[in-house]
């Protein structure tokens, strides 16, 4: 029984619910948090009852009422929750349950429940839920922004009901509340039953810290099929991920459409490494019944040799010498100009008018700018001259001033890598976002000049560089989102929107994706959504993150075993997923 001092309170856990859990007790603002070994990321708040014995019976095939429901008929008409209701249903409830070793070809409804709930009542007793219902008060299906709200209450009291709910402001939250849900709901295989492996009455209250919290693919390096990307969404969503950051084009290949551009593609690996405008709207949309936005990059104006293929007048003229673009020519501005606006402006075809990015955020890459080409090369030496430039950085700095003002002129904000900072500090774009990578960039600066960020330093302790694959998930997950800003400055870590995992592609195609990104990117996940008081401890959150990266397993992920000390390395040996170790 529950038992309090001024200060703290404690809870003795009953030994078969030691076998099952994880548990850690915080006081905090008045609030129990309790950590339960499958659930992740962990909940802002959750606080459960003493009834461990519920059951969750699944809907039969005969049944016509379905187990998650809404709780009006205006959001019956909203097929993102419907869909949302029919995945959710099958990762819920991934077997057939019925009567363990009877073979009841009528093991269903009525009946069914009777003969389980008689079974469990045998064993103590302990009720149970035959549905959830879902409340949203915002029922739009508009793509989600930064600014979405993903908060979602669930609670669940059998005193009240078979039914338990999902509440949230917008559709958004609500599909975070049924992915809390389908991680709390295991299957018994001795009795062929679903059951709550935590106590009820059951209430969460849950939100993210950062509203921005993502996975950067390369889909330069190594194309990725479509059904890769789909694949790699669906696995976002199951650690409350939100943004696909698509880093399409670089050095390598340029594998996608673009109708004003046709010759664009021309720079794609193979004929058959490319992405149709229809493939690429619809894995945006894929993205959207998923909660997550998909924020494109083209690299600009290193990392872009392969737009030369299509149109070698926006490179250097040297052919030994493509990369940066070629900051003299206008046409190069020209071409990311009819970029930019077929990614994000109406087009008015016969396959709608919406942009095939929905996202308010637009990246334009700048790092890594090697500008000797430039000085080599005779017209663009001129040019800068004439531009009484004293140096050829201030020619970059032309450059990534004039892409982000595109950009802003297309209504998208534009995202730039660190360096652009590095070099040019106050002199961006206001609106710009400062994408962090190197460690040397100092954020408290970048926060203190108004610059919103995203973080994701790489190569160093603590990278979070997924293919950097010598870096064990504690290390990552030992990262603070604000490290680098003053803990008496809370006001700064408000300017950093959030981060990703960052999936670059020299070493990782579809045989070895997910691998190498799981489940150290639910490291990530964690950090960016759970409270910083709740992420600090790696040794608390290990059962966790093992029994998360078995649920990714069984819902067909093939997540690296934890504690590898290198990335995607096999499992040592056979045994148990459960216990699996270096």
């Amino acid at each position: 029984l529950p038992c309090c001092s001024s200060n703290y309170m404690y809870v003795q856990v009953p030994e078969l619910l030691r076998s099952t859990m994880s548990v850690r007790l915080l006081y905090l603002t008045a609030h129990l948090i309790v950590t339960v070994s499958a659930l992740w990321p962990l909940p802002s708040q959750i606080s459960e009852g003493e009834n461990h014995e519920l059951l969750v019976i699944p809907p039969s095939d005969s049944s016509n009422t379905p187990f998650f429901r809404v709780a009006s008929e205006r959001l019956g008409q909203v097929q993102t929750l419907q869909d949302a209701f029919a995945r959710y249903t099958e990762l819920t409830f991934p077997h057939p349950a019925s009567d363990a070793g009877e073979g009841r070809e009528d093991d269903s409804g009525t009946a069914a429940l009777g003969r389980r709930l008689g079974r469990r009542s045998r064993i103590g007793g302990g009720g149970a839920i035959t549905g959830m219902v879902v409340k949203v008060e915002d029922a739009s299906e508009k793509a989600p922004q930064l600014d979405t709200d993903e908060s979602y209450s669930l609670t669940i009291d059998t005193q009240h009901g078979s039914n338990g709910f999902i509440t949230a402001q917008t559709i958004y939250g609500a599909l975070r509340g049924l992915e809390t849900f389908s991680q709390l709901v295991s299957f018994d295989f001795d009795t062929a039953a679903y059951q709550f492996s935590v106590g009820v009455p059951l209430s969460i209250h849950d939100a993210p810290r950062f509203s921005h919290r993502g996975l950067m693919i390369d889909t330069a390096r190594h194309f990725l099929p479509v059904k890769t990307l789909k694949h790699a969404l669906d696995s976002m969503s199951y650690a409350k991920l939100n943004v696909l950051h698509w880093h399409i084009s670089d050095t390598q290949s340029f594998p996608m459409q673009f109708k004003s551009r046709p010759d664009l593609w021309n720079g794609a690996h193979s004929p058959r490494e490319r992405y149709l405008q229809t493939e690429v709207r619809d894995v945006v949309e894929y993205a959207r019944k998923r909660g997550i936005r998909v924020m494109p990059e083209f690299d600009v104006p290193g990392h872009a040799a392969s737009w030369c293929r299509g149109y070698p007048e926006v490179c250097p003229s040297d052919p030994q010498c493509t990369q940066p673009l070629n900051v003299a020519h206008n046409e190069t501005f020209q071409l990311i100009d009819d970029i930019i606006s077929e990614c994000v402006d109406d087009q008015g075809d016969d396959i709608g008018d919406e942009p095939l990015f929905l996202d308010e955020f637009f990246h334009l890459g700048g790092d890594e700018v090697d500008t000797t080409c430039w000085e080599r090369d005779e017209e663009i030496s001129a040019w800068m001259k004439n531009q009484s430039y004293a140096n050829p950085d201030e020619a970059y700095a032309f450059f990534v001033k004039r892409a982000a003002s595109i950009a802003v002129q297309h209504g998208r904000r534009p995202v730039q890598w660190s360096e652009v900072f590095d070099h040019f500090k106050h002199n961006l774009e206001k609106s710009t976002i400062v994408h962090v990578w190197k460690s040397v960039t100092n954020v408290t600066e970048v926060a203190d000049m108004g610059y919103d960020l995203l973080v994701n330093v790489g190569y160093s302790d603590g990278s979070w560089y997924l293919d950097n694959l010598n870096r064990a998930w504690e290390e990552i997950y030992d990262r603070s989102p604000c490290m680098g800003i003053p803990k008496d400055r809370p006001d700064l870590c408000k300017k950093v929107l959030g981060g990703h995992g960052e999936m670059w592609g020299e070493t990782v195609d579809t045989s070895d994706f997910d691998a190498t990104v799981w489940p150290r990117l639910a490291a990530i996940a964690e950090r960016l959504w759970s409270a910083e008081d709740q992420t600090n401890d790696s040794t608390a959150a290990l059962p966790r993150i093992e029994d998360f990266r078995c649920l990714l397993n069984e819902r067909g992920v093939a997540a690296a075993p934890v504690n590898n000390a290198d990335a995607r390395t096999a499992p040592p040996g056979p045994g148990s997923c459960y216990k699996q170790r270096r």
